[in-house]
């Protein structure tokens, strides 16, 4: 046992005869630790990715609202008439006439023919 930890402790394994083995799992371990930490890397850069375009959807969203409530507001017929008032333009008095056109039915082929 303590010539075991002994070994260890003065890396033995690496330099013996057959530290070929050795030497490749440890390169192996190393290009997969390398693969892990690069893989964290991106997971996190998309989390704050995702963070931020959540935000930013959320300012968007109270924008949209904001601007939906003014329109509505500008949109209500004391507020048009109050703007049109300043360019002397007052409401009309007298009610809209709905004003109807006959249209004069079209004649086929055959009744033009025997006219």
């Amino acid at each position: 046992m303590k010539k075991g930890v002994y070994g260890i402790l003065k890396a033995r394994f690496l330099i013996d005869d057959d530290s070929i083995k050795n030497w490749r799992f440890i390169v192996f371990l190393i290009i997969l630790a390398i693969i892990m930490i690069a893989n964290t890397q991106r997971f996190e850069q998309k989390v704050f990715k995702i963070t931020e375009l959540t935000n930013q959807v959320k300012e968007l969203r109270s924008e949209f609202v904001d601007k939906r409530s003014e329109l509505m507001k500008l949109k209500m017929e004391s507020t048009v008439s109050g703007k049109m008032e300043e360019k002397q333009i007052f409401p009309s008095t007298v009610p809209p006439v709905k004003i109807t056109v006959k249209k004069e039915e079209e004649k086929s082929f055959f009744k033009k023919i025997w006219q």
